[in-house]
């Protein structure tokens, strides 16, 4: 009995010590472990590890793939290189707004005046266009200020009788300006210095005349026979055109004094008088400025690329300020503008491409790439880098803008208002007739201001 449990001891403590053994003490035990367990490995053997790579290719599609991309129409018209000089712009705008794709369709000045109102009318219209006609869109314009980020930014930026007639729905991109070209060779020769701001009418009439008589050239001064550019010296001798009932009113001293001086020339002969009393009416004294035979031309900036293409070298030219007066320094303003429509589905994206055109940057780069007026204020003021290396071309450039800071508010309201062709359609015509004396002056303003009325009338029927 005693030996057996002495034999039971020695068996389990046999075991034990084997089950502590350290591996170099059990060689067999490692060749063990692989056909006693084979279902330990599973974590190992477990799908998990060839899985998770498809875990992140499954949910990055979803993170990168892109919003869905806007398509804007903009329906364009150019003079020049403008659509050249706006390509770049629009594909820095989309580079930076990806969701965004604008599509410029460029197309002759007559779509813009005689389709687009039609496609407007009936809905079929694009999203943006370059216009100048503004009141044959009246009310179909977006008013941006509801989208964009800096609306005051916007409005302080442009003439407030502009974006009124725009309905706050686009900005004038380029703008045109009355003024003064001068021949600086004939002053020069006559030893008489080009005269600069604040000289009046009756002064520019008397040095052109003494320039004239100096150099033996035939023509002193001279005014575009037109109401457009008639009102500009009309405003700055104390004219207001348009009344309180957003009307014209025509009979006002302003507008007396400088028929006055005008019938004066004529009567004198120092203004070449084919531009006003022909009988097939020039219409502008440019030709006859560029001829060198007229010291001064009351014109616009539209012609400063015609003077500088034609004139050449043939003498020196320079654009002054307009003259002064009781009613200040001022011109008259035109252009064109760029306009988004009521009925775009899409005005967020639309205000953007806005926000982003009348930004000063790239306004003033649209600006020195087409040689154009700046109407943005900022712009204006800072001045613009243009794109030329003509003396001539840059003097007048400067010298326009120079006159932008100074328009009258009459002066900017007057080329925008709705009822302007009344005034410019009859204006020419009875002064023409006041000039050769056919009309008294008083006869000449009860006539045209008849005729303003019932255009008027007639046009709100």
């Amino acid at each position: 009995m005693k030996s057996k449990l002495h034999l039971t001891i020695l068996i389990i403590a046999a075991l034990l010590l084997g089950g502590c053994a350290s591996p170099t003490q059990a060689p067999p035990e490692p060749t063990a472990v692989p056909t006693e367990a084979p279902a330990e490995p599973e974590p190992t053997e477990a799908p998990a590890p060839t899985e998770a790579p498809a875990e992140p290719v499954e949910t990055e599609p979803a993170a990168e793939e892109p919003a869905e991309v806007v398509e804007l129409r903009f329906t364009y018209y150019a003079d020049g290189v403008e659509a050249d000089v706006i390509k770049p712009l629009l594909d820095k705008f989309m580079a930076a707004n990806p969701d965004i794709k604008v599509v410029l369709d460029v197309v002759p000045y007559q779509t813009i005046d005689e389709q687009l109102p039609v496609q407007v009318e009936t809905g079929e219209g694009p999203d943006l266009a370059r216009i100048t006609n503004f009141g044959a869109f009246k009310g179909k314009l977006l008013d941006l200020r509801e989208y964009l980020t800096d609306p005051d930014s916007y409005v302080a930026a442009f003439q407030a009788p502009i974006l009124e007639a725009l309905g706050y729905g686009g900005f004038p991109d380029a703008m045109t300006v009355t003024g003064p070209f001068v021949n600086k060779t004939l002053f020069d020769q006559a030893g008489i210095e080009v005269p600069g701001e604040g000289t009046t009418w009756e002064e520019w009439t008397e040095l052109t005349k003494e320039v004239a008589g100096a150099t033996g050239v035939q023509y002193a001064i001279a005014i575009d026979r037109t109401g457009h550019r008639f009102a500009g010296p009309a405003l700055s001798m104390g004219a207001q055109l348009i009344n309180e009932d957003n009307t014209f009113t025509v009979d006002t001293p302003g507008f007396r004094a400088f028929a006055e001086i005008v019938k004066s020339w004529h009567d004198e002969g120092i203004t070449p008088a084919d531009v006003w009393l022909g009988a097939e009416p020039v219409g502008s004294c440019i030709n006859a400025f560029k001829s060198g035979q007229l010291v001064f031309c009351y014109s616009g900036s539209w012609q400063i690329n015609g003077v500088a293409n034609d004139v050449g070298d043939a003498f020196d030219w320079v654009v002054v300020p307009n003259p002064t007066g009781e009613g200040g320094s001022t011109g008259i303003a035109g252009g064109s503008a760029v306009v988004a429509f009521a009925d775009t589905e899409y005005p967020e994206q639309v205000a953007r491409l806005m926000e982003f055109l009348i930004a000063p940057e790239n306004y003033a780069e649209f600006s020195a790439g087409t040689l154009s007026l700046p109407a943005h204020a900022t712009v204006a003021k800072q001045g613009v880098d243009f794109k030329t290396d003509n003396e001539f071309v840059l003097g007048a450039l400067d010298a326009f803008t120079a006159e932008i800071p100074k328009l009258s508010e009459q002066g900017v309201a007057l080329n925008v208002h709705p009822y302007s062709f009344a005034y410019y359609r009859n204006s020419a015509n009875r002064i023409s007739q006041y000039l050769t004396g056919e009309l008294t002056l008083d006869e000449m303003l009860v006539s045209l201001q008849e005729d303003i009325d019932l255009a008027i009338a007639e046009a709100q029927q």
